[in-house]
């Protein structure tokens, strides 16, 4: 499958293609509790809505299809495909009357976060967010250890300036738990973010 960017540009990288079919055919399953993060973070924002907590939804990918190839009548594969425009963040609401918006990455290390993760354009995205007084910050999974931290968006602003000016390439793990919060697995929510925003003290 081939995908450009909005400038023609050929995408190098592997998009998502199971996530983003998911996404242009169905909405989310809420089936398979704790598969991905993803999953995880859908659920948690439904639990916020259907109890008149927060209204926070992940934002859709901004995809324009080109080329589609109908192997059967029943089935259908997309075949090429252009980004519209460059992806910010993943989900985006308001809670208590404050903007939200945050990215949410795994990582299979079990020792730092790799910064390349990140785009250039989605940091300066979350520095317009703060400027605006929104609340912006990362939700960052270890995979292999199951644990979830919250980074607030001027604590990753500040790794990524040591990046910019030759420092590590990545955030070290006990540097996330130094400067993040720990966000404990839960039934309803399953992870419950809302509360950690709450210790930052952002409002």
């Amino acid at each position: 499958m081939v995908f450009h960017y909005p400038n023609g540009k050929k995408y190098q990288g592997t998009p998502n293609v199971k996530n983003i079919n998911k996404q242009l055919s169905k909405q989310s399953s809420y089936s398979n509790r704790g598969m991905t993060l993803e999953e995880d973070l859908n659920e948690t924002n439904l639990y916020y809505r259907t109890h008149n907590i927060a209204v926070v939804h992940k934002k859709p990918i901004p995809v324009q299809i080109v080329n589609v190839d109908y192997p059967s009548r029943s089935a259908a594969v997309i075949k090429e495909a252009y980004f519209r425009q460059a992806s910010t963040t993943d989900y985006n609401g308001v809670w208590n009357g404050k903007y939200i918006d945050f990215e949410a990455k795994e990582t299979k290390s079990n020792s730092s976060f790799p910064l390349r993760n990140f785009h250039e354009h989605q940091i300066e995205h979350m520095k317009s967010v703060v400027q605006q007084e929104g609340i912006t910050f990362v939700i960052i999974r270890f995979v292999t250890t199951d644990e979830i931290f919250l980074l607030e968006g001027k604590v990753l602003f500040f790794y990524w300036e040591r990046m910019v000016k030759g420092g590590r390439k990545s955030i070290k793990k006990d540097e996330i738990i130094k400067d993040g919060i720990k966000i404990p697995y839960g039934l309803h929510p399953r992870i419950d973010y809302i509360k950690t925003v709450q210790k930052l003290n952002l409002l």
